[in-house]
This record gives C-alpha cells, sequence and structure tokens, in this order.
C-alpha cells in the first residue's frame, strides 16, 4: 500500500511539472527572392521565355532550394547547378508551392520534366535520364510554354 501512496504521488509531480510547460512551435521565416541571374527558354531559335532566376549550387542550397517559400512571382525560377551529369532525384519535403522541375543535359537541352510537384510530398521525381542542370518553376508553366524535350535554355548570372 506505501507503494501505492508513493506512485500516486510521483504521478501528480510528473502530471503537474508537464501541465505548466508550454508548447514550443518552430517558426521559420519567410525568405524573399534574390535574382542572381538570367535565364532564356528557347524552341528551336525562337525565344519562349525570360526569367530571373536563383542559383543553388553549394551543398545548402541544392539541399534546402525553394523550401519554405510561400509563393514565386511567374517570370521566377531556381537554377540548380548539380555537380556530376547523372540521373537527379528531387523531392518536395517542405517546399510550400507546386511545382514544374525541368531537367536539363550538360549542353543545356531538356532532357526531360516532372509537372506539378506537389507540395510537401517526399516521392523521389526523377530525371529518369542523365541532367546536369535543373530548373525549377511554378507548376503549369511547362504546360503553358508548351516545353518539349529537346528545346534549350542559356543563363548568366
Amino acid at each position: 500500500m506505501n507503494y501505492f501512496k508513493i506512485s500516486l504521488v510521483v504521478f501528480f509531480v510528473i502530471f503537474a511539472s508537464c501541465k505548466g510547460k508550454k508548447k514550443t512551435e518552430i517558426k521559420t521565416e519567410t525568405i524573399d527572392f534574390t535574382k542572381e541571374g538570367e535565364l532564356s527558354i528557347f524552341k528551336k531559335d525562337s525565344l519562349l521565355v525570360n526569367l530571373d532566376i536563383e542559383i543553388a549550387e553549394s551543398d545548402y542550397e541544392t539541399e534546402t532550394g525553394l523550401m519554405y517559400r510561400d509563393s514565386m512571382e511567374e517570370k521566377q525560377g531556381m537554377l540548380f547547378i548539380q555537380d556530376e551529369f547523372k540521373v537527379q532525384n528531387f523531392y518536395m519535403k517542405n517546399t510550400q508551392i507546386s511545382l514544374d522541375l525541368i531537367f536539363i543535359d550538360e549542353n543545356f537541352k531538356v532532357v526531360s520534366f516532372q509537372e506539378n510537384a506537389k507540395p510537401f510530398d517526399e516521392t523521389s521525381l526523377s530525371s529518369q535520364v542523365p541532367a546536369k542542370y535543373v530548373l525549377e518553376v511554378n507548376a503549369g508553366l511547362a504546360e503553358k510554354w508548351l516545353l518539349e524535350v529537346g528545346d534549350s535554355i542559356s543563363f548568366t548570372r
């Protein structure tokens, strides 16, 4: 019976100490777009669109990408410059906006794309074929621009 009283007292002490603690809410700051270059997309020799771009090439930049952003303008995008020309795999962890991913080879030709990637989805989005660059733009733009494999890009910093 003595153990029961001790257990009861321990329970109330733990309960009371837990009740007084407030939950800590983790807030991430909104990241604003920073123009680091310009990118043009071409169909044969015809210009489709010009974009302002952010460039992701460090480990941190490529791992973070467009995470924690709540919007992006139509004429903006993020260009990932990968270390290796290989099959690239991306996911939408902590990414709040739906995106089109455009995979580009070392000759600046579009080799594949993934359209309408869903926010927060951690499913792997593969280039299916080797790529050196990945351009992320708002979902629906690849279709709007009638983008096709073989179209090309050029960019400046």
